[in-house]
């Protein structure tokens, strides 16, 4: 999908650790594609889906920006998560450092972007499925991690398809949340106007 010059109604952006499987999560969820191997991503990439709420005839623009993972990138991460509304962070579940980078972004998100949601994304889930040996993140000690963050957990195969479908209806959540934090703005600033402005009326 071109994006060149196109709004983006919501900023979503992808943190963690390089290798974790964040830009195969991109291509499958926007260009419906996988790759065996893909380069590390240097500074972030940016990529753009039109997502369709159920019962809305309305499409809205998820503009998604892949970030390096890296550590010597992380101050350039920090540009791109700048007023995004939602964060997954990644982590590939296979690789047990790869999830102690999941605790750093969310320091540094709930730091600098408290108002961003956070999503958990175990990646590779397809290598556990014929050998859950090789599995070196619990799901359920994440999950636990998750919920004393008040984050959402979900785990994903880019190679299968499997589980990407979750970020849809992430983008689906944020754009309802961002209709009522709009309404309950439009509603304080009538109820600031009736009750400060015209104060004459109520006397």
């Amino acid at each position: 999908m071109s994006t060149a010059g196109g709004k983006v109604d919501l900023k979503i952006v992808l943190l963690g650790k390089e290798n974790s499987g964040k830009t195969s999560l991109v291509e499958r969820y926007v260009y419906d594609r996988f790759a065996p191997k893909y380069q590390s991503t240097i500074g972030a990439a940016f990529g753009a889906k039109k997502i369709t709420p159920k019962g809305s005839s309305k499409a809205y623009v998820a503009g998604i920006w892949d970030t390096a993972g890296a550590e010597r990138y992380e101050a350039m991460s920090r540009i791109y998560y700048r007023g995004a509304r939602a964060a997954i962070v990644c982590y590939d579940i296979t690789d047990d450092t790869s999830f102690d980078r999941v605790k750093h972004w969310v320091r540094e998100l709930r730091k600098n972007e408290e108002n961003c949601l956070v999503y958990l994304c175990g990646c590779k889930k397809d290598l556990v499925h014929e050998n859950k040996q090789i599995r070196k993140v619990d799901y359920h000690d994440v999950n636990d991690y998750a919920d004393d963050i008040k984050a959402k957990l979900f785990e994903t195969s880019s190679l299968l398809n499997d589980g990407v479908g979750e970020l849809d209806l992430l983008g689906i959540f944020v754009l309802s949340l961002n209709k009522i934090i709009v309404y309950m703005y439009k509603f304080t600033f009538i109820y600031i106007i009736y009750y400060v402005h015209i104060p004459y009326l109520h006397a």
